[in-house]
């Protein structure tokens, strides 16, 4: 594996600052050759001055990931929710589970909508980061979770009721999410009031 990635490092250096810096340098050493001034250590002169303006020569920098942008998550990120909805479905849930759940879904519905809110929670990696772990992970797993105790519990009863965990689990993502559009509320708030500032100078 070290042999066949010898070719592509020798290359890279081949075309990296430091060794066109050097290179520069080195031709500069064979001008002073070719003049005389060089003198008879010419060789040393040229490997000097290659060696110095290679050290001296910044390193090359590599290039950053091209991670999707803001947009482009949200926008996979409705995708998502939109298949979680349709898994939802077809999940028979208790009527106060499925309450909660609803509730949760009207502002996961909410703050994904593309009209309104995009232009806000773009600005905002840890908001998207609450929504994209909720739809992708939290709710998923708390109702798969609560699927599969149900059906234990109903072959070994006695254990806590499933659907209360299943509650608990909803409410809690509910004030987490709500938390969020709070957030963005204040946010336009915080925009419209610097604008009646704005508009309200030298009156």
């Amino acid at each position: 594996m070290a042999t066949s990635d010898r070719p592509h490092a020798v290359l890279r250096y081949l075309e990296s600052r430091k060794n066109l810096a050097g290179s520069a340098a080195g031709l500069a050493g064979l001008a002073l050759t070719f003049t005389g001034l060089a003198g008879a250590y010419w060789p040393v002169v040229v490997a000097g001055l290659y060696g110095a303006a290679a050290l001296l020569a910044p390193p090359d920098r590599p290039p950053v990931p091209p991670f999707p942008d803001p947009e482009e998550e949200l926008g996979a990120l409705r995708q998502n929710f939109t298949t979680l909805r349709t898994y939802l479905a077809e999940v028979d849930l208790p009527p106060a589970a499925a309450g909660r759940l609803t509730e949760l879904n009207a502002v996961l519905e909410a703050l994904l909508d593309e009209r309104w809110v995009a232009d806000v929670l773009k600005q905002d990696p840890e908001a998207v980061h609450v929504l994209s772990r909720g739809v992708r992970q939290d709710i998923p797993e708390a109702v798969d979770a609560f699927v599969r105790t149900r059906w234990w519990n109903r072959v070994a009863p006695g254990a806590d009721p499933p659907e209360r965990h299943l509650e608990r689990q909803l409410g809690a993502l509910h004030r987490k999410m709500t938390a969020i559009a709070s957030a963005m509320r204040d946010a336009e708030l915080r925009r419209q009031e610097a604008h009646t500032l704005f508009t309200e100078e030298d009156v």
